[in-house]
């Protein structure tokens, strides 16, 4: 069941512990999908009741596998004040084409005409291959709230099309793979949403300071040992369930089990990842 009482406090560790402001609500870390209309309602509410004067920005995540419901979860979103809406391709029957998934989208993005709509772009978990470069052509005539994207890929050409094509729109091109953040910052990504921010926020930010100041080798040093530690956990197996793993034993808040089909994180596991996070020695001399 979802833990609605202890988002204050995860609020707080977020602004106080890891510098972090931003939030991506009931996206992939947070089990969004797996969720009931009700359940992601309930969580939006509480993030936004929590979030007030505190969080700079609240992004809800809306898609859903069916059409209603995302636009339902959309008219929730603006009517709760939300800062930003995000939707993912459906992914049992799949848009198969640009024009196809544009239809989709527009019809969520009208429900919330004075909310910024992100596209959800992650197609290792959707299947859904269409080129953001192609997506973007023209979008703005069709969907007049959109913002950007949260780029969940791993191909950097694409993404560096993307916001070469479109420098004059003013695009947020959010990179959702943490372990490649330096390379997407190269191209000229200008935010993230990633797991890892909920315990390595800090010294992510201390890498985007020493990137924006252009100081790559502190920069390389900080991607480097983020990745040194993904690395070695995606070899034990690491997944949401572990995330929440992690989570829960960096910040002392209770992330609880992840709902089914995933599987709770063993306790090898959390003992590995936890050996190997303390063992890690960064920059800034944590």
């Amino acid at each position: 069941q979802i833990n609605l009482p202890v988002i204050r406090q995860y609020v707080d560790y977020l602004v106080n512990k890891q510098n972090v402001k931003n939030v991506f609500v009931n996206g992939t870390t947070g089990e969004g999908l797996s969720l009931s209309i009700q359940e992601r309602k309930q969580l939006a509410e509480e993030w936004m009741c929590q979030g007030k004067d505190k969080l700079d920005c609240v992004i809800i995540h809306v898609g859903t596998l069916s059409l209603p419901e995302s636009r339902e979860l959309a008219r929730h979103a603006a009517a709760i004040g939300a800062g930003g809406i995000a939707v993912i391709a459906p992914f049992f029957f799949k848009p198969t084409n640009k024009d196809e998934l544009v239809s989709l989208l527009q019809k969520v993005a009208s429900e919330a005409p004075d909310v910024p709509f992100y596209y959800y772009h992650i197609p290792p978990l959707t299947g859904v291959k269409i080129r953001m470069e192609e997506l973007l052509e023209g979008i703005k005539e069709q969907i007049p709230t959109f913002q950007g994207v949260k780029f969940s890929d791993t191909d950097l050409l694409d993404l560096a099309q993307c916001i070469h094509k479109n420098e004059a729109q003013q695009l947020e091109f959010l990179y959702g793979v943490d372990e490649q953040l330096l390379g997407a910052l190269a191209v000229g990504a200008n935010g993230a949403v990633g797991s890892t921010y909920n315990y390595l926020g800090r010294q992510t930010n201390l890498m985007l300071e020493a990137f924006a100041k252009a100081d790559l080798a502190l920069a390389r040093k900080y991607q480097f040992l983020t990745g040194e530690f993904l690395s070695f956990v995606i070899k034990l197996g690491f997944g949401v369930a572990q995330t929440k793993a992690v989570m829960t034993f960096v910040s002392g808040i209770p992330m609880g089990p992840p709902r089914l089909p995933l599987l709770g994180a063993s306790e090898e596991f959390t003992a590995k990842a936890k050996a190997k996070l303390d063992s890690i020695v960064w920059p800034d001399g944590d």
